[in-house]
């Protein structure tokens, strides 16, 4: 019995020691992070960045301080909000969310300022193992899907920011067979044959607010996309938030369901 108990108290030691290793994640063809799952550690991500927007997604969290000291305070980092659609346009609206930091397996864009290198994204954070990616509607039916590669993915049929494109953020659609994600990038996705032309929009923290600032919930109002186009006429302003989820203009300010 003493020797059972000796046994299982060494693989408990082991166990813990080996959860605490430090955990570098390959950033071209990706790490399994599964062995991770749920633990707090030191980790190290060194990730290739072109001057411009990149896309990213890490399986940790990463606070604003820590991506101003690992990449310098000009750094930008947006999320998709909403997604607006317009013929064969689909305007893809991403927020300043740079004050929230990184949030575990979210797909985003990032702005680094410096010259085109290899940086590394260190944080001590718990890992998570799970698939990130997030699908907005447009108002045509059109599903947009943006998600995060864990690992090396193959890029046929999909949208990514290249390294020609990066400047703008234009997502491209990949029609060969040459075309990759490696991990921790991000693409979009769109069912079905049909190609789109995607154009980013780039909206500050502080310039898409809440319906509730700016009417009451009984108020009628009329509600535009951001492309000018009425999509709701005569609701009430407590409706709003049953749309889908987008940008929106109501009274001349910018309002943003979730």
């Amino acid at each position: 019995m003493k020797k059972l108990f000796c046994i299982i108290a060494l693989a408990g030691i082991a166990l813990t020691a080996w959860s605490q290793k430090p955990l570098r994640l390959s950033t071209y063809n990706g790490t399994s992070v599964e062995r991770y799952d749920g633990q707090q550690c030191d980790v190290t991500a060194d990730r290739y960045l072109f001057t411009g927007w990149n896309t990213i997604s890490l399986p940790f969290a990463m606070t604003e301080q820590e991506l101003d000291e690992a990449l310098g305070q000009g750094v930008k980092l947006e999320r998709l909000v909403g997604v607006t659609q317009q013929g064969n346009e689909i305007v893809l609206n991403f927020q300043d969310c740079k004050a929230e930091g990184i949030k575990a397996n979210q797909p985003y864009i990032l702005y680094y300022p410096g010259e085109t290198s290899s940086k590394k994204f260190i944080a001590n954070a718990q890992v998570v193992n799970k698939e990130s990616k997030m699908t907005l509607t447009t108002s045509g039916g059109v599903e947009v899907t943006m998600s995060g590669a864990a690992f090396k993915t193959d890029g046929k049929g999909l949208y990514g920011i290249l390294a020609i494109n990066n400047v703008d953020a234009n997502f491209t659609y990949i029609d060969n067979e040459k075309g990759f994600f490696y991990a921790t990038r991000c693409y979009i996705s769109i069912p079905g044959e049909q190609q789109f032309t995607l154009t980013p929009r780039h909206w500050a923290a502080g310039e898409v607010t809440s319906i509730n600032d700016i009417a009451a919930a009984n108020d009628i109002i009329d509600v535009y996309n951001v492309l000018g186009v009425r999509v709701a006429h005569n609701i009430k302003a407590g409706d709003v938030n049953n749309l889908d989820p987008n940008i929106y203009i109501v009274k001349g300010r910018k309002i943003l369901v979730k």
